[in-house]
């Protein structure tokens, strides 16, 4: 008769890694994670300074609940952290949110679109009204409009990962770090996960493993690409880009790529991103551990801020990489592959992932303790691909 070591096993501990143990854990599940790196290593996509949660997901409509339930969580896990000790860092800032774009295109218009069926307050601007509203953004079409989301906000990563972490410690569960799983062997009622020194049982996994989930599980159509993130200086202070007069945004160019970012705030830099679309992007292997970064890196995007974000240096005051996972079709990938009652993935996050990873956890939770989802989650299902 196997001897369980747990009763469920989280592999890779992330953003949706740490936000499942958390959820699981808050339940009192026997629950443990592990990482092939120590907590909050910058190999992965779970760091970089801030994310941008929105409610009006223009994605797919589903993802809206996920983001409701996410936006909630992370008030709750702030909270906690505020009475464990006082004065914690910032985990969520409800700054608002801003879309740019062609009324008909996928950012702006999703936005809307989404805003409109899910009943979240949102307020349009025309291109001229934009403009002298934020006047940092320079360069809209006449046809483009804005959208603002009063509930959109800012997640800051790396401590919103230690405080998942932390609450799910607090609540039971184990942590092991520095554990590389190489193998997942299914075996009756359960499976057995190897090390390249040792094994544990569990009677379900969760394998969040970002970059490196194709690898524990072969067939799943993820593609890995690197990201770089960038930070830049103004070329005066006090110049309008501190975070209420240039908030987060995600903004569609004419050439259909997404020109992103948020203002300085909390004495980092104004963070700007460009994005060329789902699974573009140079292919990255994630077991390459170099994260050195060029000027290939970051050119293209310097080359726009003039005409499109002036008053910024062009040359970035840092750049960091990171990687991002993808799904051909740009949505995550949760669930029980081929209804297997022991394994439940979660992947392919891409460029939004962290801001919905409470939500995600608590699909995780309620997917592993055979609870009712009240969030819709067939269309995230990993056999859609097959």
């Amino acid at each position: 008769m196997t001897r369980w070591d747990a009763e469920t096993a989280v592999v890779g501990l992330g953003a949706w890694g740490a936000a499942a143990l958390w959820r699981l854990a808050s339940r009192g599940v026997d629950v443990v994670g592990l990482d092939r790196y120590t907590v909050g290593h910058a190999l992965g996509s779970s760091h970089g300074g801030s994310r941008m949660l929105r409610l009006a997901r223009p994605d797919h409509p589903g993802l809206v609940p996920l983001a409701r339930r996410s936006r909630e969580l992370w008030e709750q896990l702030a909270d906690e952290g505020r009475d464990m000790a006082p004065g914690p860092e910032s985990l969520f800032t409800a700054g608002g949110g801003l879309a740019i774009g062609p009324e008909d295109g996928r950012v702006a218009g999703g936005t809307l679109r989404a805003a409109r069926e899910h009943g979240v307050p949102v307020r349009t601007f025309t291109a001229s009204a934009l403009r002298f509203r934020y006047p940092r953004h320079t360069g809209v079409p006449r046809r483009h409009i804005g959208v603002w989301e009063p509930s959109a906000g800012v997640v800051r990563p790396e401590p919103a990962l230690r405080a998942m972490l932390a609450a799910a410690k607090r609540a039971g569960a184990r942590v092991t770090t520095d554990s590389r799983i190489t193998r997942v062997e299914p075996i009756p009622g359960g499976v057995r996960l190897h090390t390249p020194h040792s094994s544990l049982t569990a009677r379900q996994v969760v394998l969040a493993a970002g970059a490196w989930l194709p690898a524990l599980l072969p067939g799943l159509p993820l593609q890995t690409v690197r990201m770089p993130l960038t930070w830049f200086r103004e070329l005066e202070a006090d110049s309008g880009f501190d975070a209420e007069s240039f908030p987060s945004f995600r903004r569609e160019l004419d050439d259909g790529r997404i020109l992103w970012g948020n203002g300085a705030q909390d004495g980092q830099d104004v963070s700007l991103g460009l994005y060329d679309g789902v699974g573009e992007g140079k292919p990255f292997d994630p077991e390459d551990t170099d994260r050195s970064v060029t000027a290939e890196d970051w050119s293209d995007l310097a080359r726009l801020l003039p005409a499109k974000v002036p008053g910024l240096e062009t040359v970035p005051a840092r750049v960091a990489v990171s990687t991002r996972t993808y799904a051909p079709d740009g949505l995550y990938v949760l669930g029980r592959p081929d209804a297997d009652r022991r394994v439940v993935v979660a992947g392919g996050a891409g460029v939004h992932g962290f801001a919905q990873a409470p939500g995600i956890g608590e699909a995780i939770a309620d997917l592993t303790t055979n609870t009712p989802s009240p969030m819709p989650l067939a269309h995230l299902s990993p056999d859609r691909f097959s």
